[in-house]
């Protein structure tokens, strides 16, 4: 599996094109908002013919989904997210204006992501984990045989997802870094929602939030 990442819009978010041989590809966390933005985007799946077929959100906040629709509407691909974002999904347009963007509204998901079910793409899958407290519907993508964490707003490089927004929990969070990530190999590469990647190992020794 090969990955690509951008950071777009100016919360600088950390989009990812994820890949394999078949050259199916998913687009995580699309944060494309400016023409040239999209554009970035388009050349790079183009240049390395990949095929899109789905948008997985991490999270529900606006930053993380401003070029969902236009993902969608280019490649023709379903979105998905977890449940508990749902609702978070239809505010965006509200969410947004709070922080002085116009964000045009998303779709709705096309399939609900859960943990019994991975996220598939060519001859690759990654294991779903829900790590609510961010947001209530927060997840990471798993990619066990090649040792990465897409971890979205859960976990950042010495740090970890703010909890003072609509659907946060910092306990919850807490718990969910806790039992869900810092229970996978040392060695896993992590890759944030935004900020540059990490590992598993040296967030359990030098995060001040999470260190055992």
């Amino acid at each position: 599996m090969q990955l690509k990442v951008f950071y777009f819009n100016e919360l600088r978010v950390c989009t990812y094109v994820l890949w394999d041989e078949t050259k199916e590809c998913i687009i995580v966390d699309p944060g494309c908002e400016s023409a040239s933005e999209q554009q970035r985007l388009q050349e790079f799946i183009a240049n390395n013919q990949l095929k899109p077929v789905m948008v997985v959100n991490t999270h529900a906040h606006f930053d993380h989904v401003l070029g969902n629709l236009f993902v969608v509407k280019t490649y023709s691909v379903p979105s998905a997210v977890h449940e508990g974002d749902t609702q978070l999904l239809a505010r965006v347009a509200q969410q947004s204006a709070m922080f002085g963007f116009a964000v045009a509204q998303p779709p709705m998901p096309s399939r609900l992501l859960t943990e019994e079910e991975p996220v598939r793409f060519g001859h690759s899958q990654l294991q779903v984990l829900h790590t609510p407290g961010h947001s209530p519907g927060g997840i990471c993508l798993y990619a066990a045989e090649d040792k990465f964490l897409l971890s979205g707003d859960t976990l950042f490089q010495e740090s970890i997802g703010r909890t003072d927004l609509s659907g946060g929990n910092y306990e919850q969070l807490i718990n969910s870094i806790r039992h869900k990530l810092m229970t996978l190999p040392d060695d896993v590469k992590v890759f944030p929602g935004h900020g540059p990647a990490t590992s598993i190992g040296e967030e359990k020794r030098n995060n001040p939030f999470i260190a055992c």
